[in-house]
């Protein structure tokens, strides 16, 4: 068995180690607090998090908000495009048709 490249044999060496170092009453002492400690690094990450969700959310509005005024601009331009190149069409189709007439 091999966890994070420590092989079985290291792993009871360094439980005994830290058995023989620290006890076994204060050893659940140990994981008691480091899970308070995991948990306030929880919440404090959670914190930060919301913290900054909240600070950038009119900045969020505000590229939303250009987000749509450029897209209806993009696509009133392109409706004025398509309009101008229709209307040349019609345009150049009824030159067509003149010269044809002429050419007849």
């Amino acid at each position: 068995m091999t966890l994070l490249f420590i092989s079985g044999q290291e792993i009871i060496l360094v439980v005994v180690v830290v058995l023989l170092l620290f006890g076994a009453k204060s050893i659940p002492e140990m994981a008691r607090l480091f899970g308070k400690g995991m948990n306030e690094f929880k919440k404090a990450t959670s914190e930060i998090q919301r913290e900054f969700e909240n600070s950038t959310a009119d900045i969020r509005k505000d590229i939303n908000e250009v987000k749509q005024d450029l897209t209806s601009g993009v696509n009133k331009l392109k409706d004025n495009i398509n309009t101008e190149v229709n209307s040349a069409k019609v345009d150049l189709d009824k030159e067509v048709k003149s010269i044809k007439d002429e050419i007849n």
